[in-house]
């Protein structure tokens, strides 16, 4: 079964083409990273626009890149939620008129749920039962995993998502957009021993997060320094500086509490999935604490922890193999629990 996926949740649009049997077989991303960065953010209706004119050349583009025409796809699957309610609307519209222009079944896949399948796109990946941390910029979660549709929320985040909380940080420092890894990338240069940030949540049970506060323990650091430093180098080092405490005091709250989890579950295998699972400190401490923990962390390629249509395409061929599909009406869901999806 080839299965087209289609993914505009947000400012990237992602197609891909997946088979059952030969896997991955052609997919491409289109960044909106230009086209926002004097916003200093996405805009929902420019990000609209732009799905608007890149969908169709990018569905060509894929399927001259895998060999095929739109004879040889036998499902889409699109994107429905969560996400912004136009891009989400833009996808779910092209996917379920080529669907039935070509006369297969549609499937509307959670955005977050292809995320946590992703990992299992890889050679070597993960068996059911397991652990999923599911970090970006919109969503931090724990999620027990039993198969495709059995999942049941451990913790998330109270607040600010960790991806968010990265990109207003940066954007109160002055980082350019997108400010997470800009964030992330400065962090390289700066001192791990001279800010202490705290590690939010740690010091009480549970599985939920909250990075609201450290935004505001990073402004009123910053405000604090820029006191002191009289010049530019002083200033740059002390934003480094900052950025290495929050990324480290994120780092440690996402992997103290997924030590938790493993401990609470009796679970061993973790994967990591989302636009944060990109940060390279972080993989390294997670697949550290499971080693610690006699266990095993799962991660996607970082190509496929951004937004992207392979996820999309390999959750939709998941659940339109099991015989699910879409009638001819279709829309986005904006909020969109995950335990509301059917098993498989």
């Amino acid at each position: 079964m080839n299965v087209l996926g289609i993914e505009t949740s947000c400012d990237e649009t992602g197609i891909a083409i997946y088979h059952g049997g030969r896997g991955l077989l052609a997919h491409r991303v289109h960044s909106q990273i230009t086209l926002h960065a004097g916003y200093g953010g996405v805009v929902p209706e420019l990000a609209s626009r732009d799905h608007i004119r890149k969908t169709l050349p990018l569905i060509s583009a894929v399927l001259g890149e895998s060999g095929l025409t739109g004879s040889d796809i036998d499902g889409v699957a699109y994107t429905s939620g969560p996400g912004l309610v136009g891009a989400l609307l833009v996808g779910a519209a092209i996917g379920r008129s080529l669907a039935w222009a070509w006369q297969v079944p549609a499937i509307a896949v959670h955005h977050m749920e292809g995320h946590l399948l992703a990992p299992l796109l890889e050679g070597e990946a993960p068996t059911f039962p397991f652990i999923a941390l599911l970090v970006s910029g919109g969503h931090t979660q724990l999620v027990a995993v039993e198969h495709i549709g059995h999942y049941r929320l451990l913790g998330e985040s109270l607040d600010d998502a960790a991806g968010e909380a990265f990109d207003k940080t940066a954007k109160l420092m002055g980082l350019a957009y997108p400010g997470g890894p800009a964030l992330a990338k400065l962090a390289e240069q700066g001192d791990p021993q001279r800010f202490q940030f705290p590690r939010p949540m740690t010091d009480r049970p549970g599985l939920d997060f909250s990075f609201s506060g450290l935004k505001t323990f990073a402004l009123n650091t910053l405000h604090s320094g820029l006191q002191q430093e009289q010049d530019a180098e002083g200033v740059a080092r002390l934003k480094a500086d900052i950025a290495r405490a929050f990324e480290d005091a994120v780092v440690d709250t996402l992997v103290i509490k997924c030590r938790r989890a493993v401990r609470q579950t009796g679970n061993k295998n973790l994967i990591l999935a989302g636009g944060v699972s990109a940060n390279r400190r972080l993989r390294e401490r997670i697949r550290k604490v499971m080693e610690e923990e006699g266990g095993r962390a799962w991660y996607p390629r970082p190509e496929l922890c951004t937004d992207n249509g392979a996820m999309i395409a390999y959750a939709g061929w998941q659940r339109l193999q099991a015989g699910q599909s879409e009638t001819m009406q279709f829309g986005a869901r904006p909020r969109w629990p995950m335990e509301e999806l059917p098993a498989l």
